[in-house]
């Protein structure tokens, strides 16, 4: 039987799936175990929307890329990515991207390609399920606790998710539109996208879904004392 280990180890993040939503059965056992994350004071500060619904997903994808094609770069609750890249972060955020487009064999000039990829990532990748995370922006007024319990519970998510075959891939390219997002859904004032997590079924004859990339050895980030 596989074990925690095993799961952290081999699962890798899919960016092409068959278009078969998640049985909704199997989605509250995902949140239900994804629920027993634990949190600072217990704050549990993690509100889950889990869409299976297409028109509803596909609204979401329309607007993020409209506005994209307007000029807009980001439009967010919080902000994701560092403002300035700097050793060895910016390296490896690089030898990321180079791996996954020379794997599929995109041109580093080839900007319709490298667009259409992108896109890609709100078009959900093919999966017709994605859960998306939202906290109350008193959570993090002034504070970050709420932001390290909810990446937590980011990572039970798509750990619980593989007991039941079930794929994913953690999206922080929706956390740069989340007031998109939060606008097609008519949210409350009150609440802020962390990020979404699409969830579905691998399309194993994907060359993409072969991509992983390496990860450093601890050597570079752990010190024994």
């Amino acid at each position: 039987m596989p074990t925690i280990v095993d799961a952290i180890v081999k699962r890798s993040s899919k960016r092409a799936f068959l278009p078969k939503p998640v049985p909704r059965d199997i989605q509250e056992k995902i949140l239900k175990t994804a629920a027993m994350t634990p949190s600072g004071a217990n704050m549990q500060p993690w509100i889950t929307y889990a869409i299976s619904d297409e028109d509803v997903l596909k609204n979401i994808g329309d607007a993020i890329i409209e506005k994209m094609n307007s000029g807009v770069e980001h439009d967010q609750f919080i902000q994701y990515y560092p403002l300035n890249w700097k050793a060895p972060y910016k390296k490896r955020r690089i030898e990321t991207g180079v791996g996954l487009y020379t794997l599929m064999g995109v041109d580093r000039k080839d900007v319709e390609k490298r667009t259409k990829m992108w896109h890609d990532n709100f078009r959900w990748f093919g999966a017709r399920t994605v859960f998306f995370v939202f906290t109350d922006k008193s959570m993090i007024d002034g504070a970050q606790g709420a932001l390290i319990d909810c990446g937590a519970y980011m990572q039970t998510i798509m750990l619980a998710a593989q007991e039941f075959g079930i794929d994913s891939c953690p999206q922080g390219s929706t956390t740069e539109f989340g007031r998109v997002v939060a606008d097609v859904l008519k949210l409350s004032e009150n609440l802020a996208l962390l990020y979404s997590v699409v969830l579905g079924y691998e399309d194993k004859d994907a060359k993409i879904n072969t991509y992983k990339p390496s990860r450093a050895d601890i050597e570079e980030n752990v010190i024994f004392i």
